[in-house]
């Protein structure tokens, strides 16, 4: 069971309907502004509001696209053509897409909500260290959405208090945006406890906001910066608090979540309603629990599909063997596939199936063939034979694997090569992989970065990093379509960026869009 309880604060005004006399008397069960942020309950429900807007479908899905799909490790065939321009091939001509405006929308939701708790907590009387907590929480969320916004959108308002009808906040540039999150994260950093018992497993810590911190400084290339958050967490203070864990693919179970190499990630509960968009249901804010993005990519017949791996990571993922000749495990939790089990598609197990028998099952029209490829880390496929819109899988959104990676990548800009090996040589180890020291000794610097392209993608691959990697490595180019040939559409200046909502342009005078859209 999870243990973080999704709790969603009304925060509207309701107007009691007048009688002949026109006397309005307030409904005292009612939670309006006047009313709420009175008790320490109402802190913690405004902070529990925040963590549910992960699981808004911007955020529970389509966010995945961009992350995932959009990048050069995916593609999309769907028989939904706007997911494929969209999410896919560069194509995007209407800035009110569902794809990208609901990211932007539930991002700025998050923020929002987090602005509330940062403005009206800091007055409510209730326990200091309780209250530093729930504010360290909150900086943490807003920080964490702002660095996506950051990367998926660049150049976006800032606002840092309650949103009121005649806001109209300006466009600022990305690097701005960026020096907020680390105002934000160093803020959570301060603020927030190293660890909490198990009835508040979930909650963002300290060591969750020093990874955060040192992502941003890294996205930046601010080498020393990032090198010295990202040592909080591997050398420092927070080295006794995680560790790889044994088994890669635990990585990804729903029976071993939040597990010791888990630094923050997304805590996902089951919920009775299954339906494609239960977070919008009645008309109102009806959020989902859990994740509905296991069917966009599970294999047909059991999802759709929409979102596929190419085959060329496969073969990446190929190229080495571990010290004892067998393939890197990770291909196996990375991906299912033809040859999830090496032996083939006869021993390939998938939902319970064979490979084979989804092949030649009766739905011939839709059903996978041996060139399909699809991303397994998202999925249920080890707790069931079937998928929903409600996933329980937590998203490990960040986790000591991938950290040791950006640790060493820093350490790398930093001409601390020799170094930087150590890292790398931890992730390695863990899978098999005979230790990089030991087989690429002495890299140059940019041969080492190279090196270090190629364990990322192992490491990390179908996770929601790529993107954010790519653009970091200034890889985001027509370069790319050699190995997906989507990018022959990429335009430099423009498709680094999502656009700017034209709805929100068209309300907004002070708001500018994206270069080239």
């Amino acid at each position: 069971m999870k243990n973080i309880m999704i709790i969603i604060a009304a925060f509207v005004m309701v107007t009691a309907m007048g009688c002949k006399n026109d006397l309005d008397i307030p409904d005292p069960n009612t939670p309006t502004t006047d009313n709420f942020w009175k008790t320490s309950t109402d802190a913690q429900m405004g902070v529990n509001a925040i963590y549910s807007t992960f699981h808004r479908v911007g955020l529970s899905r389509w966010f995945y696209f961009m992350t995932i799909v959009r990048s050069d490790v995916a593609q999309s065939k769907s028989p939904n053509h706007t997911i494929v321009n969209v999410c896919d091939q560069f194509n995007i001509v209407n800035y009110g897409d569902t794809h990208t405006q609901s990211i932007w929308q539930d991002l700025y939701i998050g923020i929002n909500r987090a602005n509330q708790v940062l403005d009206n907590v800091p007055g409510i009387k209730m326990d200091g260290q309780m209250k530093k907590q729930l504010l360290g929480e909150a900086s943490f969320l807003r920080g964490l959405f702002y660095y996506h916004l950051a990367v998926l959108y660049g150049n976006v308002p800032i606002p840092l208090h309650t949103s009121k009808i005649s806001d109209y906040p300006a466009t600022k540039p990305q690097d701005s945006v960026f020096a907020q999150v680390e105002k934000d994260l160093s803020a959570a950093a301060d603020a927030l406890p190293e660890s909490y018992d198990a009835s508040m497993t979930g909650r963002a810590t300290k060591g969750a906001a020093y990874a955060m911190l040192g992502k941003a400084y890294l996205q930046q290339h601010k080498y020393k910066e990032a090198a010295q958050a990202f040592a909080w967490v591997v050398d420092g203070p927070g080295k006794n608090l995680y560790s790889l864990v044994k088994s890669y693919r635990d990585n990804f179970l729903e029976a071993t979540e939040n597990n010791s190499e888990s630094i923050f990630e997304i805590q996902n509960l089951s919920n009775p309603i299954n339906n494609h968009d239960n977070d919008l249901a009645a008309g109102g804010d009806r959020l989902n629990t859990g994740s509905s993005i296991p069917p966009f990519f599970s294999p047909r017949p059991i999802g759709f599909t929409d979102g596929q791996a190419l085959r060329w990571v496969v073969w990446a993922f190929l190229k080495e063997k571990t010290i004892t000749n067998t393939r890197d495990p990770r291909l196996a939790a990375t991906f299912l596939y033809d040859s999830t089990d090496e032996r083939g598609p006869d021993y390939t197990m998938v939902f319970g199936r064979t490979w084979t028998s989804l092949k030649y099952s009766d739905d011939a029209s839709a059903v996978p063939n041996n060139y399909d490829v699809c991303f397994r880390k998202l999925l249920d496929d080890a707790a069931q034979n079937g998928e929903n819109f409600r996933s329980a899988n937590n998203h490990r959104q960040i986790r000591l694997g991938g950290v040791l990676l950006l640790y060493a990548e820093a350490l790398n800009g930093m001409g601390q090569t020799a170094q930087a090996y150590p890292y790398v040589d931890r992730v390695r180890e863990r899978v098999g992989l005979a230790p990089l020291s030991l087989v690429k000794p002495g890299l140059s610097q940019q041969d080492f970065l190279t090196q270090l392209k190629h364990e990322r993608l192992l490491e990390t691959c179908g996770e929601g990093h790529r993107w954010e990697d790519l653009e970091r490595w200034g890889e985001l180019s027509t370069a790319v379509a050699s190995r997906d040939p989507a990018f022959v559409h990429f335009v430099k200046g423009r498709d680094e960026l999502l656009p700017i909502p034209q709805l929100d342009i068209d309300i907004n005078p002070n708001m500018q869009q994206n270069p080239g859209y």
